[in-house]
Order: C-alpha cells, then structure tokens, then sequence
C-alpha cells in the first residue's frame, strides 16, 4: 500500500445538494452565499457537536466522517430537519435542500481523502434519495436498527451503479412533515391548483319501448345510477337537473360534454317486450367520443324494483374500474411536467396495485407530489395512508405499529375533508387492525360498505380485516362479493387474495390453493407464495410445497416464518399457529 494510505472500516456520509445546477443558474450569487451560510451555521457545528469531520468537498456536495452510525444518522436527520426550518420561508424555487446517503465499510484512508467502494456506495445511495431525507445502506442499519429512536421504511435491494451486488436500503422520509407542512403557496402565486378528478354524466335512459307507461322505469334507472355513481368518492357526478335537461334530445355527446364540463358520458337505453328486458348501457370518452365500455343485460320481468336495483348495481359496479383504467391510460400518456394533483394520484393508484417494496415508495413519492401542489389533499393522504399499512402487512415496514399510526393520522386529515372518503376509511380500519382493534376496524369497514356497497375495494377490505377478527364465513361471503362486483378492476389481484385466504381460514384449503394458481397465472408478481405453500402442506403435497418455498427463498432470502406472519395481525392465535407449522414443514426458517 502506498506510503500515507491506510484501509478501516468506518462510517461514510454523502451529501449533496438537490438541482444545485438549476439554483446556480438562475441566481450564482445569491445560492454560493446562501450554501456558505448554511455550511457554516448548520452542518459544521452539527459535525463538531456529532464527533464528525468533512474528508472532501466538491462544489455542491460533500464526503463526511464519522466513527459512529449512530451520530452519523443523528446528525444527518438534524441537518435535514434544521435545512426544513431554514427554509420555512423560502420560495420552492429556491430552496437549497439535501441529499443525504449512509454507509458502513471498508475505506482506503488517502491522507484526508477517502477510496475505495464503501465511499462509492455511499455516494450511489446520495442519488437514490430524495431531497429532504436521508437513505442508508443495509450495512449502516445493523448498526443502528435498535438503538435509535427513528422510524425507518424498508426500501428495495437496488441495482447500484459499478457496484457488483444489489445494496439493501432503508430510508428516513419525513412523512409527517411532507403532510403537516407541505409547499405552501407565495404571496403571489395565486390559487393553489385543485386536483382535477374526473367527472362524468349520466344521460336520461331513452325508452325504446314506444309504451309511455315504461318511462318511469328508463327514468328510475337513470335516477338510481346517479345515486349510486354519486357514492364513489373520487369522481364527480353531475346532478340529475343538468343531466335531464338533454331528456329527448339527441344531441352530440362532445357538446353535452363540453356544456356540461364533464370528461365521461354513460348513456343507455330500455326496450321492453313482454315479459322481457333489454338494456344497454355505454361509457364514452367525451374527448374523443370513443366507446370506453359498452353492456347489454337481458332480463326477465318479475319485480320492476328489483330488476332497477339489479341493473344499477350491475352497470355501477361496471364503470368505475372503467374510468379508472381510462385515466391511468390518459395519464401515461402525458408528459409529467404537465401533471396536476389528481395526476400524481391516479398514477399512485396504478402502483399501489403492484404490491412491492419498490411500489410501495413509488405510491409515497407520487402522492406526495400532489401534496405539494394541494396541501391537505384527501386523495393523497388517503393512498399514502394506505401504502403505509400495505407495507406494514406485507413485512416491509421497521415498524409495524408505528406505520399504523401514522396511516391513522393520514386518514384522520383526509377525512376532515371529505367524511364519505371510502379510500381513507379503507386504510384507517387497515391500520386500526394491524394495532390489534379489531372491533373498530370492522366497524370502518362496514361504514365503507355502507357509503358504496358497489365498490369492490370495500368488500375485500372489510373480508380482510373480518379474517383479523376471526370472523370466517362472514369474510369469505364478502370476499366472494367483492369478486364477483368488479372482476375487471384493476385492483381485483387483491380481491384474489383475500379469497384465497379466506378460504383458508374457513378451512377450505383445496379452494385456497385453486386460487393461488389462479392469481400465480393471471398476476405473474404478486406475492402469494407463501400461502401457496401452506395450502399445499395441508393438501398433503409437501414435496410441492418444499418448492414452492425454494422459489419464494430465491427472491426473497431473508424471508422467515416470522416475517410472513406479520402479514397476519390475526386475533385468533390457533390460526397464526397454524399457518407457521405448515410454512415449517415447507421449509421456510424461523
């Protein structure tokens, strides 16, 4: 080794500072005098007080030193917070914020300078990190993970640049902050946009009977559908008055659209001959005027009301999936830097479905975004919410309870402004589950239920936490209507899932694992295997099972019984018994 280097294991801290390129371009003079103040009253005396020293300076970024994790990580979150305070009241254009990564490892000492792949890594993970908050490498959270009083979310192994193996990481994202004091408009930016959720509205059923007397049942059904879209939280539908205006016309759909400012239109008819009933019913995209969604029911006469309540039920139950689907495809294809609130949140909603780590992040940095065009905005706190009890019960969260709460606190906002929010009451009885209240998270649900019986989310939601209660046939029953409500949403993996496992807890075992192969074909990377294990074990196949459980190890090798029962904050003890003994025949590890 060449004379004055020397190799140890040491902490490395990364940092740099955020568009540093674009804050310099616009105004060096002001962003050079501000970088020098903030170094000298903030992050120097934070290092002197932490036992840190600086090892390099570039520009805008610096390699610091420390001989312990643990005053590296205090003083990296107390340079974040303190950066958050100094820039209370600075304009968002403006602010200089940092990106901060952590690692333990092996260093080769060049005088004052660090080398080697423990700074390299490090300074992959400053990249990985959004302004704000802080990452750290595996390594660093072994260091730390019971010593600090810090709520870490367990990230994703990331593919690191020049890096041979995949680095887990964990990171500090200040979630209640990014909530409570999210981008406040300036003095003179004007109005704070609005989330633009879609809008739709429903066109008088025609009677195509040529019987006066059956107006009343092509009117009544439109009336109903206007009740029952109405329940759905996240779009807006426009009265029965403005609607009925058009009762006759027949007027372009485009123009009713543009009269009306709504971005769907479902029109249907009726045609009724003896004892039987025709009625179609089609969703179309007022842009273009394509058909997004088209049905014809034929029914049999018998009650008049329950023939209405059943084609109400059927068409609504129909097109939310639909719409959601369509504004996923509209926002896809638009370009980011053109994104409004409801944006962000449409495409949080397509990612929550991809039931991940790495999605799981993805759902708190879209919805985020739409935080800080919309402070206090229902639709974000409430998917952000929901991400954080998703990855509670899915074993990536550092703290279960404390990932609950904060899905709680979420909810508790989102609710303030909109009480009939069903997605925040979806996550709140999620997350009241998961902290062992089970009674009062039934009761959030079947409020769910209550507000939209139509909308599937409701149903395998409420069968989820009934299965935390120990409720099994009730569950099962709720989990078989949820299916069968909206077989083609997008979220409909989920409500595979809870058949599956509702199944199980009723003791139906070889329906359990129809479904597993079920969901394993048709949603190729759901995590489901575990509970295909088990089902295998208690169908007497547990040579299969052993399989089962060596592919889901070569994905996931830290996966233990313990981490997969944290997918189960389940009442009944003899159900978690259970389910371990059989993943321990399988040949999963305690």
């Amino acid at each position: 080794m060449a004379q004055g280097t020397q190799r140890r294991l040491t902490t490395i801290v990364a940092a740099d500072i955020a568009g540093f390129s674009r804050l310099v371009g616009a105004d060096e003079e002001a962003t050079l005098a501000a970088q020098r103040g903030h170094r000298v009253e903030l992050v120097e005396p934070l290092l002197a007080a932490h036992n840190g020293r600086i090892a390099n300076t570039a520009g805008d970024s610096f390699l610091l030193e420390f001989p312990s994790a643990v005053e590296a990580i205090r003083c990296s979150i107390s340079v974040q917070e303190g950066m958050a305070e100094r820039n209370r009241d600075v304009p968002a254009e403006r602010r200089i914020e940092f990106r901060i990564g952590i690692n333990v490892g092996d260093v080769v000492a060049d005088g004052e300078d660090l080398l080697g792949d423990g700074v390299n890594i490090a300074a992959r993970l400053e990249n990985l990190c959004e302004p704000g908050s802080v990452i750290l490498s595996d390594d660093a959270y072994r260091q730390i993970r019971d010593r600090l009083d810090v709520v870490w979310e367990d990230g994703c192994e990331c593919e690191v640049k020049n890096i041979a193996c995949p680095v887990q990481v964990w990171r500090w994202l200040p979630a209640r902050l990014m909530v409570e004091e999210a981008v406040q408009p300036g003095d003179d930016d004007g109005p704070v946009p609005r989330g633009e959720r879609p809008s739709i509205a429903v066109l008088p059923f025609g009677n195509m009977s040529g019987d006066p007397e059956q107006e009343y049942f092509s009117d009544g059904i439109t009336e109903d559908l206007i009740t029952d879209l109405s329940k759905f939280s996240w779009f807006t539908v426009i009265a029965r008055s403005s609607s009925f205006a058009y009762k006759g016309q027949s007027t372009d759909l485009r123009t009713v659209a543009k009269e009306l400012g709504v971005r769907y239109v479902l029109e249907g008819s009726v045609r009724k001959s003896g004892a039987r009933v025709r009625i179609t019913a089609q969703l179309v995209d007022a842009r273009d005027g394509g058909h997004i969604w088209a049905e014809r029911y034929d029914r049999k006469l018998h009650d008049i009301f329950d023939l209405q309540d059943e084609m109400t039920q059927a068409i609504s139950a129909a097109i939310w999936p639909e719409m959601e689907k369509s504004e996923i495809r509209r926002t896809l294809g638009k370009r980011p830097e053109n994104f409004n609130a409801w944006d962000y949140v449409v495409r949080a909603r397509a990612n929550i479905v991809t039931l991940s780590r790495k999605s799981m992040i993805e759902v708190r940095q879209l919805a985020g975004k739409a935080l800080q065009i919309q402070p206090d905005y229902g639709d974000a706190l409430s998917i952000i919410a929901l991400s954080h009890t998703l990855s509670a019960m899915s074993g990536w969260s550092a703290n279960m309870k404390e990932s609950a709460e904060v899905a709680i606190e979420l909810t508790q906002r989102a609710l303030q402004e909109n009480p009939d929010n069903t997605f925040a009451l979806n996550a709140r009885g999620y997350g009241e589950a998961i902290l062992g209240q089970y009674d009062q998270a039934v009761a959030s649900l079947r409020q769910c239920v209550a507000l939209n019986p139509n909308e599937s989310l409701n149903r395998h939601a409420l069968a989820m936490v009934l299965i935390f209660r120990g409720d099994y046939d009730a569950a099962v029953k709720q989990a078989e209507m949820s299916r069968e409500l909206s077989p083609r949403a997008v979220s409909v993996v989920y409500a595979f899932y809870v058949m599956a496992l509702a199944y199980y807890t009723a003791g139906r075992v070889s329906d359990t694992l129809d479904w597993c192969i079920r969901t394993e074909q048709e949603f190729l990377s759901f995590p489901i295997t575990h509970l295909k294990a088990v089902a295998l074990v208690e169908c007497g196949q547990v040579e299969d099972a052993k399989q089962a459980i060596r592919n889901l190890l070569a994905v996931a090798p830290k996966a233990t019984t313990k981490i997969v029962q944290s997918i189960l904050p389940a009442k009944d003890a003899d159900l978690i018994a259970r389910y371990t003994a059989s993943l321990r025949a399988a040949g999963l590890p305690d």
